[in-house]
């Protein structure tokens, strides 16, 4: 495995639809151009579950690169940056699973006396990312396999079975993890940021402060500023913006909130610093964001942070 160089970040936000915590992605509309394929990391709100069917090429994750060719595939936890590049010349065939790993537990360990035992799955899948061959790993192949083809044929009930399947998924790659620790693969650094992530994730539209963030890794902000940044390809507050974007950009959609009230929701202290950001990540400003049906299709828009809905196969070009 090979140390890769930095490289910008972009946060692509997946919209999944409410009542499932699974987005199948795939479609011969999403087979990027070469003009489009560039160095840019990118992370998503959702777990990425990618299965390689052919091709050959590299997938970066974190700061590890991986080379894929075929019968092969990835775990991408949530907020974690990756990304996907064929050989040059060649196309790589892929399909897709973005998923919501906590809704999914959530119809397992309901009560709040399972609360820690899914809090402490939930941090073990999310530990690092990994390509796995399917050789080595034949029943989780087999059952992103499944859930894929569940989600595709649309059944009665194919929710309920597909989210049934994934939370044996969820359970085996928590054990897989459990193991990978235990044989001193380096996972310390997500570990490590681990409270921060979840912190920002779910306070993301309080005051965030660095201090808070080093302290709840128990490192100092010295530390924790440079850890972040090598790990997440950004700094801590580029990351915390990021993020609320992403959360602004889903309550244009769903709502007809005003946009001062959309930034304030979403961590803003104020209408212009809100503005001034999102023009920044998305391109454009909260109004001419909403307006733009591009940003509701099944298109991948070319902008910093992206709503990904499809159905089909993904290739990689």
């Amino acid at each position: 495995m090979e140390r890769k160089k930095a490289s910008e970040t972009e946060f692509q936000c997946c919209k999944i639809h409410t009542g499932s915590p699974i987005l199948k992605l795939s479609g011969r509309k999403w087979i990027p151009s070469s003009g489009l394929e560039t160095d840019d990391m990118h992370f998503h709100n959702y777990m990425e579950i990618g299965y390689c069917y052919d091709g050959k090429g590299t997938l970066t994750i974190g700061e590890e690169n991986y080379h894929f060719s075929g019968k092969q595939f990835s775990v991408v936890p949530q907020n974690c940056p990756h990304k996907t590049a064929s050989v040059q010349g060649t196309v790589s065939l892929w399909e897709y699973l973005f998923i919501n790993v906590e809704e999914i537990l959530r119809g397992v360990y309901s009560s709040e006396r399972d609360r820690g035992k899914k809090e402490q799955i939930i941090r073990q899948v999310n530990s690092r990312g990994w390509l796995y061959d399917v050789g080595r790993s034949p029943r989780m192949a087999g059952k992103i396999l499944l859930a894929i083809d569940i989600m595709q044929r649309e059944e009665e009930f194919y929710l309920e079975e597909a989210k049934g399947i994934l939370v044996s998924f969820l359970l085996e790659l928590a054990r897989e993890k459990c193991e990978e620790k235990e044989n001193g693969k380096d996972v310390w650094k997500r570990e490590l940021l681990s409270n921060a992530l979840d912190y920002i994730s779910g306070h993301y539209m309080d005051m965030i402060r660095i201090e808070e963030l080093a302290g709840l890794c128990h490192i100092s902000q010295t530390h924790f500023r440079r850890l972040f940044s090598d790990c997440m390809n950004m700094g801590p507050l580029e990351y915390i913006n990021t993020v609320r974007i992403g959360k602004a950009c889903e309550l244009l959609k769903k709502t007809d909130a005003q946009v001062s009230d959309v930034a304030f929701r979403c961590g803003f202290s104020t209408i212009s610093t809100f503005n001034r950001n999102f023009r920044q990540i998305t391109g454009s400003s909260p109004v001419e964001w909403r307006k733009c049906q591009e940003n509701f299709s099944q298109q991948m828009p070319r902008r910093r942070i992206r709503s990904k809905q499809g159905e089909g196969q993904m290739q990689i070009g």
